[in-house]
Order: structure tokens, then sequence, then C-alpha cells
């Protein structure tokens, strides 16, 4: 667990990096930025669900001392990152869009990152590898495997049908999440907590694949497991700015998400990626079984680095933070030689 570990880690508000705010079209982006002289590369880290920017406070340090530029921000929805109401401007494509003018604004035109995804940020980087390769050096995903975009509709109570294990979207793409943290100001704090590995005093979770969250549970979950009180009380704060509707919006852009990306499914004989990938799979993510990444090799024209992290949930990054790291650091070695080679 990450508490037990001794990887260096940002803390909330951490003075040892920047703190910026980009304007990309109608919205505000606000990211960390931790640069240290003349970068060899850099690498753009996007958080998932319910996540912040400081989900990666693991990994920016590391990737920092090994002299790279590392950009993080609190995506759509979340933090101090706008929230729009209208679910639609949540799709894949108009986030790879966002992502794809923050990097010029950052880094510069026609420079290329490293992209690093996990959870909802996973599904992203993929994504947006595909629509701006122009920008695209490398990626990697923590959690979630790519999915070739489909070329029939299947909503998403069809999906959850297919995966068990989504059923819990159904919740989240519906109002009901949102009316339950809300119901009490406490709440807010409860259900930071059960995502994060509290329990009620019975050992049980307020949280379950098959339903979302248990209203009947959450009142009686005790402190996170998997982050420190002060980290909760920042995760609390930040989500106290705009709530929980923005968040879940990522969860009701499965038809748009399919209108826009039917380019990319009518390419005879499948999209294929060009440049260096990996994905690495918690060997415990009940949600996320690395099962659900078998066969991905067919989508990748170069070797694509497949690896489980032993005894990791969905939280990978943080529960085993030397291990990712790790990972990560061989996966960028391939990419970047000997710029860092010396490093690691």
């Amino acid at each position: 667990m990450a508490a037990a570990s001794q990887a260096k880690a940002l803390v909330p508000d951490d003075p040892s990096v920047q703190h910026l705010d980009a304007k990309i079209g109608p919205y505000n982006y606000h990211y960390m930025l931790s640069s240290p002289p003349s970068p060899v590369a850099t690498v753009l880290l996007v958080h998932g669900w319910p996540d912040l920017g400081m989900a990666w406070r693991y990994q920016v340090p590391f990737l920092t001392s090994l002299g790279l530029r590392v950009i993080v921000p609190d995506m759509l929805g979340y933090g101090r990152t706008s929230a729009p109401a209208d679910f639609e401007e949540y799709s894949l494509k108009k986030l790879s869009g966002h992502l794809a003018q923050l990097v010029e604004q950052v880094v510069g035109k026609g420079e290329k990152v490293i992209l690093g995804g996990h959870d909802w940020g996973a599904a992203l980087v993929w994504r947006l590898a595909m629509w701006h390769p122009e920008i695209t050096m490398a990626v990697f995903s923590l959690n979630v495997p790519y999915t070739a975009p489909h070329k029939q509709y299947a909503d998403l109570e069809t999906v959850a049908k297919l995966v068990p294990s989504f059923r819990y979207q159904l919740q989240l793409a519906s109002p009901e999440t949102e009316r339950i943290v809300a119901a009490k100001p406490e709440r807010l704090r409860q259900f930071i907590n059960t995502l994060y590995g509290g329990a009620t005093p019975e050992g049980q979770s307020a949280f379950s694949t098959a339903e979302g969250l248990l209203e009947d549970r959450i009142d009686q979950v005790g402190p996170a497991k998997l982050m420190s009180a002060e980290m909760v009380d920042f995760y609390v704060r930040e989500y106290s700015r705009n709530g929980l509707h923005g968040p879940t919006n990522w969860y009701r852009t499965r038809k748009p998400n399919f209108d826009e990306e039917k380019p990319l499914a009518d390419i005879e004989g499948g999209y294929k990626f060009k440049v260096p990938a990996m994905v690495v799979m918690g060997e415990k993510d009940i949600a996320l079984p690395p099962k659900l990444a078998d066969g991905m090799e067919v989508h990748f024209e170069n070797r694509l680095r497949k690896e489980v992290a032993k005894g990791v949930g969905h939280w990978a990054m943080w529960q085993d933070p030397e291990a990712i790291n790790k990972y990560i650091g061989e996966f960028l070695g391939s990419v970047l030689g000997d710029k860092i080679k010396g490093k690691l």
C-alpha cells in the first residue's frame, strides 16, 4: 500500500511543482507542471475517476528525476478545471483536442510527448494517440486495455450484460450516485473514503461492481486505507468545488463517442498504433481484470509491452508505486534510450 511506500510523493499544494491554469476554448484547465532544467522529453499524465491530477503523486517526482518534464492536469469536471453540465462536452474526441491544445501551450507547436493514463485517463490516452498522432511519441496505460472503436452501437445496458463487472457504470451514468452523495454534507467525505478502501465496522465496502455506491452502507464507512487523511481532506476540498456531475458525465458519453469514432471504426483492417506502447494491468483489479488485455497485440505495429502488477488492484500507482515506476521507467528507457538510461 502507498502508506508503506518508500517512493517519494507529492503532497497537496506541493511547492516543488508549479500549479498553473490554461485557457482551452471556453474552459479553464488546471494543471501541475514539474520541469527539471533542460528536460529531455515531456510526459503528459491523465487521471481517471474519481480522481485528480494528484493521483500521479508517486510518479511525478520519479519522472522528474529522470530529466523529464511532467504535465498533470485535473481533467474536465474535476478539481479546479471547468465542469460543464452538458455530458456531450466530455467525449473522448473533444477531450483529446483539449489535451492536444494543452501540450501545444506548454511544450510548443510540433513537439511530441509521451502519454500516460489511468482508468478513464487511460481510455483517453489511447484515443488521444489515435486522434493526435502528431503529438504522440509513445503511450502507456495503467489498468485499462485498448478497445477498438465499434462498428455497431451498443448501449451501456448491453455492455453491462456482456461484462458484469461494469454494472456499476449504470448507476454512475444515472443521477443516482450524485443523489446519494448530495443527500448529506458528510457524504462527500464518505464517498472518497469508500472509493479508496474504507470499510464498515463489519469490513464491508459501500461500493460494488454489481451495483455501484451502496447508500445503506456509506454512512458507516471508516477512513480510507489507500490514502492519508491529509490526502482525503484535499480530495474533499477539490470535489466540493463542483460536485460529482462533471466526473460522472464521463460515463454518459457512450453514444457521442460512438458517433465521433465512426471514421476510426471504418479504417480497413482496423487502426494500428505505430508508436511504442505499454499496458499494465492490476492482478487484483475486480472491475478490470488482466484478462481484458488479451488480444490487444493485433492493434499495434510495434511490440506491445504487457505487464501484470502483482498483488495490486485498481489503484496500482499507489498500492505499489515502486513496481509501477519500475515498469514505467523500463518502458521509457526503451523509448528514450541513452537520454535517461543512466538515471534508471
